[in-house]
């Protein structure tokens, strides 16, 4: 329960994403977002228990293709959030990540591969038994929930701050470059 804590609660793309969305769209706004993010994060980890990881370990090209596809798709996330204007201005529809969009992030997200990894090699037996699988993956969808809605909760506080445009994009901007930050451990391994 402490790692699937502390792993859900500290930066990293999906919760810096929930931040830009709270400033952005408001919390109930970003709830499709965070669900997304929770039963998309619970999925893959009983994706990755159930033999998954074996599939890169085989085929190790595999996993350079979704690491570099999802640096890719991070970079096109951050420019879309540093060119997010305020609710109400620019595009009259704009909208926060829909729940599929955050579940599937999940896939291209280097934080979430090295949460699921790490917990399934931990904390289960290795034997592909799927009882230990469902505990770990059980465990983050409980406590993953609760703790990346205090980033967008955050995000929306920050947002009765943020009236003005201009500090906004500044926000924006800097959450962005946070994101795209979040992306050096593709560079280390």
């Amino acid at each position: 329960m402490v790692f699937a804590f502390v792993t859900s609660v500290t930066p990293g793309p999906n919760n810096l994403m929930l931040l830009a969305s709270g400033v952005n769209y408001g919390f109930r706004r970003s709830v499709p977002h965070m669900l997304g993010i929770g039963i998309g994060f619970t999925f893959m980890v009983i994706v990755v228990g159930l033999g998954l990881a074996q599939v890169f370990v085989a085929y190790p090209v595999l996993y350079q293709i979704l690491r570099y596809g999802g640096g890719l798709y991070m970079l096109w996330l951050a420019w879309k959030i540093a060119n997010s204007e305020p609710v109400g201005e620019g595009k009259a529809g704009a909208k926060p990540l829909t729940f599929v969009q955050a579940a599937l992030f999940q896939w291209v997200n280097p934080k979430a591969w090295v949460m699921a990894i790490s917990a399934i090699s931990t904390y289960t037996p290795g034997t592909g038994s799927l009882w230990p699988v469902l505990m770990v993956a059980g465990t983050f969808g409980a406590i993953n929930l609760p703790t990346v809605s205090i980033w967008t909760l955050f995000g929306t506080a920050l947002r009765l701050l943020l009236e003005n445009p201009k500090t906004l994009r500044v926000i924006n901007i800097i959450m962005a470059l946070l994101l795209v930050a979040s992306m050096a451990p593709l560079l280390w391994h």
